[in-house]
């Protein structure tokens, strides 16, 4: 199997601005597919922006709404596959139970993977919500493990804040996932997570992890950029600064394999010594 090169769309976009931002994903999946890349992934909320505020609710769509499409167009067009986050409105009731603010409908941070021909492989919702912000506008979604099959590849999907749950990230681990994609909106001062986490729990949880951020300011944040494709090895394959920026890297089964074999992480555990964790 040949690596996927996997394009980094470090960008905050336009907040509040769909078509821009369809836009600005257009000619960013132009600018990878020309570099030869396969997989194209954005940064959290990159469809609407991030603080938006009752946004949020104004501007979220179904996951077959019509920027599924729109996105799926820009997919077939340049030849290679998107992840693109945004909120999803759901229906009125939760999976969890968990009733809809007054006169709202369920909204979840989610994000969702098109293949190169157009076809739906994936929808996530984010599971662990970050901050006051994120519970006001959000309900949590309940699937923690969502993947889809990708150049050879079993690719999974999580949302920011996700990520910094070992188990979240084990529980992929352990269904098979070799490549974990993962928008966010990593805000000041949590560099740390870009910098030093993510490369851990690659090499933790055998994989590949590509840590996709937003940059600059918004509302009353502050992103730091720092998107890194962090290989099974605790390597970092790409890295952006703090501003807007399109980078690569590739995923290699080939190496994710011999990797597995160096890190026997997961044929090591003893998981009769951790039913205390659940």
């Amino acid at each position: 199997m040949t690596p996927l090169r996997t394009a980094l769309l470090q960008s905050s976009g336009r907040p509040g601005d769909v078509a821009e931002n369809l836009k600005v994903l257009d000619e960013a999946a132009g600018r990878a597919a020309a570099a030869g890349a396969g997989l194209l992934v954005t940064s959290e909320m990159f469809l609407t922006g991030y603080a938006i505020g009752e946004g949020v609710h104004r501007l979220a769509e179904a996951a077959d709404g019509p920027s599924a499409q729109a996105v799926a167009e820009i997919a077939v067009r340049h030849g290679l596959a998107v992840l693109y986050a945004y909120p999803e409105r759901g229906g009125e009731r939760s999976e969890m139970g968990v009733p809809p603010a007054e006169g709202r409908g369920m909204v979840y941070n989610a994000a969702q993977l098109i293949g190169a021909d157009g076809a739906r492989l994936a929808n996530y919702r984010k599971t662990h919500l970050f901050g006051g912000f994120e519970r006001e506008w959000f309900t949590p979604g309940d699937q923690p493990v969502v993947q889809a099959e990708l150049n050879g590849l079993r690719v999974g999907i999580m949302i920011c804040y996700d990520v910094e749950f070992p188990e979240n990230v084990r529980a992929h681990a352990l269904a098979g996932t070799d490549l974990l994609l993962v928008p966010t909106a990593q805000m000041h001062p949590f560099q740390f997570v870009a910098e030093s986490l993510v490369p851990v729990r690659a090499v933790e949880s055998q994989m590949y992890i590509a840590y996709v951020n937003r940059t600059g300011p918004e509302g009353e944040f502050e992103f730091v950029g720092l998107s890194c494709l962090a290989g099974p090895d605790g390597t970092v394959r790409a890295r952006a600064g703090r501003g807007e920026e399109l980078v690569f890297g590739e995923a290699d089964p080939a190496f994710l394999s011999a990797s597995r074999e160096n890190y026997p992480y997961l044929q090591d555990r003893r998981s009769e010594l951790y039913s205390s964790l659940s």
